[in-house]
């Protein structure tokens, strides 16, 4: 059954002898809960089945964290305060009530879930489904496209019990709210500047009937924000106007932080106080309201620039967000540009980067902080080439299983990202990553999808250019996250080999504004056409500049050379042992994370006996040697909970071996593995992990 209901003119539901039924609302809110918690606090996000954010008053970060399965699941604890508690006090907190306002809270709770606290009342409802007999609906909104397409309906009832409200999706031919939901009036919103945000489609009405562009959320100040397609106010600019009680002016806050993200301007035209409680937008126009004059007393939403003094700067201790690609290569909200002339081998290094990044693993130096989702929209290479260049990988079977689920690659598209482009890529991404969106695109090459818009312009032309940056790449993001990452890939132009060593990022073809939108660059270059080594080049505006690399492919894997490109094995006996040591440190590293996705896991010495003479790690002392370092140094650290791995009482004064990132296999789950205990740097003393959500390093050299 899909059903909400409108509390906005309905008389009070609940009477006071009725008995709340609070395990009824508990189960309820679990059955919802990345609902419930993105409606709470928007800008938190998902990671290993947790919710994270800064604190309970959500500020970015991520010391707050809420399970999302388990036993525990809605339980939440904040590592800052040491504060916690279930999904009834993390609503209380974030809304404020206190503790002998139970009542109240579960009150506001049923409302907001649009669904009986009662168990008489729920028996009554569930009966219902869509083709009840409820009569005559007393109202029927219908949502179309952009292109005049009907694509759900809205009906209505006014029944012994209330509103109720049934929606149907055309598409899918089903009873339920279409996933992404639409917004009400798209047809019209599509060809405004101007559209006004109000709460329900009887609001939307009206004004449309006034004269003026509105829209509604499907199910109004009930909807979840993250649950509806915002893309159709892109560059809009918008005016919220809520229902005038708590429950619209907490909305009207909400969906403009959302907003604040996809429109060119947001504001909130917030009702004069001696207006009726849950006087709207219909209301208004009923009693010849002067609602143009209304509308310019809204104010706007951090209109101001984001400004902060040296102060604030100083005083926010939040951690700063993690890197999608380390270091500083690809930041949340980033743009990473590669480029290459033709035939330097961009589109091989790609494909082998992008699977290593889906399966959270390092490649040149160059590390995701987990598995990474990843669409790649490349527009070169048709499907039987980009198989065969699969299969050929020299790269392990376990990367390859690792990165399959994550990594999504287009054949040859044969589509520039206009408009309709931009709708087939988002609507395709959507199939493939239904429930969260994901982490990176990648766009290869810029040339083949290019649009300059409605000017024609080409890409050497700086208007035509930042139309094709603003209006169709960022369009996606926002479309789908704006948080996510990109990868776009371009073409580079001959230039001066002096030019080249002063500055290579000049080498881009095009416009002088694609330099400027991105916030990294990476260029393959081959200083000479009949070597296969390659420098890589390196561009952040988001951190310290990583030195040139020189990389080869050797024996179908891209391995990366000292800086007078030479192979390891060439090297003075001092260097190679120095490499050497710095393979053995990767190797055992690698060794440790890949066992425990076998659901094995080991004290030190016991990995040092079981891996004695394999993969080129020598005997048991040198291991115990590398594993030691490797531990003073913080790639190693210690887990003392030997329960979880179903281990017997052990010896060992440190416990089990783990690294950043270990996920450990149990009854087909994956759990992750954090530290307990570390090794102290100055003593050598197991001392207590702090924080085990925060991996420290002590030194960022392995080699000794």
């Amino acid at each position: 059954m899909n059903q909400s209901l409108d509390f906005n003119n309905a008389d009070n539901q609940q009477k006071e002898n009725v008995k709340i039924d609070v395990e009824l609302i508990r189960q309820v809110l679990l059955s919802r809960i990345e609902d419930v918690l993105f409606y709470l606090l928007p800008s938190g996000h998902i990671k290993n089945n947790c919710f994270h954010i800064g604190s309970i008053k959500g500020e970015a970060g991520k010391s707050l964290i809420v399970q999302l399965q388990g036993e525990k699941q809605g339980h939440w604890f904040d590592f800052a305060t040491n504060q916690g508690g279930d999904i009834f006090s993390f609503w209380e907190e974030v809304r404020g009530y206190h503790k002998s306002e139970f009542n109240k809270l579960l009150l506001e709770i049923s409302e907001w879930l649009g669904s009986p606290i009662t168990p008489e009342i729920q028996q009554k409802t569930v009966r219902r489904n869509f083709t009840d007999d409820l009569g005559k609906p007393t109202a029927k909104w219908d949502y179309f496209d952009k292109n005049n397409k009907l694509i759900a309906c809205v009906y209505r009832y006014d029944t012994e019990d209330g509103k109720e409200f049934r929606v149907w999706d055309v598409k899918n031919r089903k009873a339920k709210s279409p996933d992404p939901r639409p917004l009400y009036n798209i047809p019209a919103i599509t060809n405004a500047k101007r559209v006004i945000l109000v709460e329900g489609e009887k609001s939307a009405d009206a004004l449309i009937a006034y004269g003026l562009t509105a829209t509604t959320a499907m199910f109004g100040a009930n909807a979840p924000i993250n649950k509806t397609d915002w893309s159709p106010l892109i560059g809009k600019e918008v005016i919220i106007w809520p229902d005038n009680d708590d429950a619209g002016k907490d909305y009207a806050q909400k969906v403009a932080q959302h907003l604040l993200k996809v429109a060119s301007f947001v504001s909130i035209a917030n009702p004069a106080k001696e207006k009726p409680e849950k006087w709207d937008a219909a209301d208004a126009v009923k009693e010849n309201f002067n609602i143009h004059h209304f509308l310019e007393t809204a104010k706007g939403v951090d209109s101001k620039l984001p400004s902060y003094s040296i102060q604030d700067f100083l005083s926010d201790n939040s951690p700063m967000p993690d890197d999608l690609i380390t270091p500083r290569l690809l930041t949340p909200s980033g743009m990473l540009l590669i480029g290459g002339a033709p035939k330097v081998g961009k589109s091989d290094f790609l494909i082998n980067f992008l699977i290593h990044l889906a399966a959270g693993e390092s490649f040149l130096g160059l590390k995701p902080p987990r598995p990474l989702r990843i669409f790649y929209l490349q527009a070169e290479i048709s499907y039987h080439y980009v198989r065969e260049r699969i299969k050929k990988l020299n790269i392990s079977k376990d990367t390859i299983f690792r990165s399959s689920q994550n990594l999504i690659v287009t054949s040859r598209i044969q589509m520039i990202l206009n408009d309709q482009g931009v709708d087939a890529a988002y609507k395709t991404i959507r199939h493939y990553f239904p429930d969260q969106p994901p982490d990176i695109i990648c766009i290869d090459p810029i040339r083949n999808v290019f649009d300059g818009g409605t000017d024609n312009g080409g890409e050497n032309d700086n208007n035509a250019m930042l139309f094709f940056l603003q209006n169709r790449v960022e369009k996606l993001r926002s479309m789908l996250n704006p948080d996510m990452g990109i990868i776009l890939c371009h073409h580079t132009k001959k230039i001066k080999k002096k030019d080249l060593e002063d500055d290579p990022f000049q080498a881009f073809s095009g416009a002088g504004s694609l330099r400027s939108f991105y916030t990294s660059g990476l260029i393959l270059h081959r200083p000479n056409e009949l070597d296969s080594k390659i420098h890589l080049y390196f561009e952040l505006r988001n951190g310290t500049a990583i030195p040139k690399k020189i990389i080869e492919k050797f024996e179908g894997t891209w391995t990366e050379l000292n800086p007078f490109s030479e192979r390891i094995i060439q090297q003075n006996y001092g260097q190679k042992l120095d490499a050497e040591r710095d393979r053995k440190a990767d190797v055992i590293l690698q060794l440790i994370a890949d066992e425990a996705l076998k659901g094995n896991v080991y004290v030190g010495n016991q990995f040092s006996e079981k891996f004695e003479n394999e993969a080129g790690l020598g005997c048991k002392t040198t291991i115990d040697d590398r594993i030691s370092v490797l531990a003073t140094k913080g790639y190693i650290k210690f887990n003392r909970n030997l329960s979880e791995f179903s281990l017997q009482k052990v010896k060992s004064k440190y416990g089990v071996i783990c690294v950043e990132g270990m996920m450990f296999k149990k009854d087909e789950q994956m759990i992750p593995v954090l530290p307990t205990h570390f090794k102290c740097p100055n003593t050598g003393a197991v001392l207590p992990v702090e924080n085990p959500s925060v991996w420290i390093l002590q030194n960022e050299e392995v080699s000794q």
